[in-house]
C-alpha cells in the first residue's frame, strides 16, 4: 500500500436495484499511520432507498469512522458517482446545507417527510 503518511484514502460505492428499491454500499479506508498500514471496512443497506442516498451514505459513513486524529492529513475520496462529484464541484452542498439539506416533502407509504 502505497499511501503517504499525510494521507488518508477512501473509496466508495453505493447502488440500488430499482430506484427507489433493496440497495447497499460499500466504504474502504486506508491509511498509514506511523509506518503501520491499517485498512477498514465498512458496508450495509437498506430495504428501501436510492442509488444517490447510497451514494451519499457511503461518503458520509466514511468520514464519521475515520477514528486517527486528521490533523495535517489530505482525506482522498475516490468515487465513481457523479453525484458526489458535482455535489462538490458545483458547490450543491452549500445549497443542500443553507435548505437544511431538505428540499421538498416526499411522500412515502402515506406518510409525508
Amino acid at each position: 500500500m502505497n499511501i503517504k503518511k499525510n494521507e488518508i484514502h477512501v473509496y466508495t460505492d453505493g447502488s440500488s436495484h430499482g430506484n427507489p428499491g433493496p440497495g447497499g454500499y460499500g466504504i474502504i479506508i486506508l491509511y498509514n499511520n506511523f509506518g503501520n498500514s491499517y485498512v477498514k471496512k465498512i458496508s450495509g443497506g437498506f430495504n428501501y432507498t436510492t442509488n444517490n442516498r447510497m451514494e451519499l451514505t457511503a461518503v458520509i459513513l466514511a468520514l464519521e469512522n475515520i477514528k486517527i486524529n486528521t490533523n495535517n492529513k489530505k482525506i482522498i475520496i475516490f468515487t465513481d458517482s457523479k453525484y458526489i462529484v458535482n455535489a462538490i464541484e458545483k458547490k450543491w452542498v452549500f445549497s443542500w446545507e443553507k435548505n437544511n439539506f431538505n428540499k421538498k416533502k416526499i411522500l412515502i407509504y402515506g406518510n409525508v417527510y
